[in-house]
């Protein structure tokens, strides 16, 4: 999980099949020590387990990734001075055996990543 260690969450809420996240990225992290030095840039894996981890937190089930329709990375994400990241998701039931969700990440009105696809859901956390 890259969750208290790679970002933090300010604040998440879920209303009907909405969710929506606020996050910010921890700049210190060693991972831009090599992705870029000096020129630091969010990996696009990074922001698809964010949008991964966000949802297993706000449905409290596991998901294993079996489709991605769509992967769009807009805009480059720089951690320097811990730009608050908004995270908004729509998905269908959370009953359902599958979900099927499109997600962004936006900085300041930027959408910097788009993501449509489908999970297996698996068991319910506690």
């Amino acid at each position: 999980m890259l969750k208290d260690d790679f970002y933090s969450i300010t604040s998440i809420n879920t209303e009907g099949n909405v969710i929506n996240a606020t996050l910010v990225i921890n700049e210190t992290h060693k991972i831009f020590e090599g992705h870029f030095p000096g020129q630091p840039v969010v990996p696009g894996v990074c922001m698809m387990q964010m949008v991964k981890e966000i949802t297993v937190i706000a449905l409290e089930n596991d998901l294993q990734l079996i489709k991605a329709d769509e992967l769009k990375f807009l805009q480059v994400i720089d951690p320097r001075g811990n730009k608050e990241i908004q995270m908004q998701a729509q998905y269908n039931s959370p009953s359902a055996t599958v979900l099927n969700i499109s997600a962004t990440l936006v900085i300041e009105n930027l959408t910097c990543f788009k993501f449509k696809g489908s999970f297996q859901v698996g068991r319910r956390r506690q």
